[in-house]
């Protein structure tokens, strides 16, 4: 069966590349990689060019979804994205579309499929940000999907809750922990030489994303975040670029700003890559910000997270999860218990709520046992009535 794969931004691409591998390896499964998204953009690095390097094809290109700076650039470009994206399936003819997560590009792919008849595998479903329009997107395209992927039992339920058949409903874990137990990390030493940045004892890994629901100012909560961290002038700050949602210009100027104002300190990356963000990640004194990798992906290296602000309101976090507001005194409170060592201390460690393990795996052996066409009408599960 051709499996067609769509990737629009470097954290989906490094959930998704055990999974990759795996369909690859497989001898009942055959890889088709649709490329979008900030993949193609050079301000976000290029990232097709990490995923190329990794060893795997890139099929197809969809450049109409890309960056946006409001909301009606965000419709413009799902509208033409769903154009692009029936083009491409009706060319490749794919036996099942597999998705992940909650990004407008993974919308426009799921409606073009939906529409074509074509079955969705949906991955990391059942998921609540409360902070970001993607919390809605993401229910949509489980609505739209034939089967359904999720990272924890909770999840599962709120899928069922939706309308979705149980047996539809697979409880795989956590694509992004289930890489993290295989990989082979850098040590401090390498990541300077490849980076270029001088490591200092205490590191604060930032990654921080517009807030997408509600009208909020960005570049004031982005001053407030790197107020706090001006607060730690013996650290070294490691900034990464934000996601491309509207908003995400302002972000990264006042963060571009301040590694200019703090050298041979702070440093401001486009792309780190996904080894040395996790080599990066596994050192750090605090992973800081508002990106899913804190809740998911840190708490594995019982680091601590500090995150920031609403947007990932609702996910399930492990002990080591810090939350606070984005203002300056709520940041410093979370930045200064983070560093702590009785706070370190008190991480368990049964720390990760997501380490369910063997997720790619999981995820193939479900992909070789699907037959025939599972689109379609699909019957509405009625979760109060059973």
């Amino acid at each position: 069966m051709k499996i067609l794969v769509v990737t629009g931004t470097r954290a989906e691409f490094g959930l998704l590349q055990a999974l990759l591998v795996e369909i690859q390896a497989s001898p009942k499964l055959d890889l088709e990689l649709v490329v979008t998204g900030s993949h193609l953009l050079s301000k976000f690095g290029m990232t097709i060019n990490l995923i190329e390097d990794a060893g795997f094809k890139v099929g197809k290109k969809v450049s109409a979804t890309r960056d946006a700076k409001n909301g009606a650039e965000v419709g413009i470009q799902v509208g033409k994205g769903i154009t692009e994206f029936v083009s491409v399936f009706e060319s490749t003819e794919p036996s099942v579309v597999l998705v992940v997560g909650d990004r407008y590009e993974t919308f426009a792919a799921a409606v073009a499929a939906f529409f074509l008849e074509i079955p969705i595998v949906h991955v990391h479903g059942g998921e609540v940000t409360r902070g970001a329009l993607d919390d809605s997107l993401r229910h949509a395209i489980t609505k739209l999907a034939s089967v359904h992927c999720v990272s924890h039992p909770a999840y599962a339920s709120r899928v069922i809750q939706l309308g979705e058949q149980p047996d539809s409903v697979h409880v795989v874990g956590s694509l992004g922990v289930d890489q993290l137990s295989g990989i082979v990390l850098k040590n401090r030493a390498a990541l300077e030489a490849d980076l270029g940045i001088s490591l200092r004892a205490q590191i604060f890994l930032v990654t921080y994303h517009p807030v997408t629901n509600g009208e909020r100012d960005s570049s004031v909560e982005a001053r407030a975040l790197v107020e706090a961290l001006e607060a730690f002038p013996e650290a070294t700050v490691v900034l990464s670029m934000p996601n491309a949602d509207p908003g995400h210009e302002a972000i990264a100027g006042v963060l571009q700003e301040a590694a200019e104002l703090n050298p041979g300190k702070w440093y401001f990356f486009p792309s780190l890559g996904q080894i040395n963000y996790w080599s990066l990640m596994a050192i750090s004194t605090a992973v800081v910000g508002n990106s899913s990798s804190g809740i998911l992906e840190a708490p594995f290296f019982s680091v601590p997270t500090v995150n920031v602000g609403p947007r990932q309101d609702g996910r399930v976090s492990a002990p080591s999860v810090l939350n606070c507001d984005p203002s300056k005194v709520s940041l410093l409170k979370a930045l200064r218990r983070a560093s702590s060592k009785e706070f370190r201390d008190s991480i368990p460690v049964d720390n990760n709520p997501y380490t369910t393990g063997g997720a790619a795996k999981s995820i193939r052996i479900i992909l070789e046992s699907m037959s025939g066409k599972q689109a379609g009408r699909k019957i509405f599960y009625d979760a109060l009535r059973e």
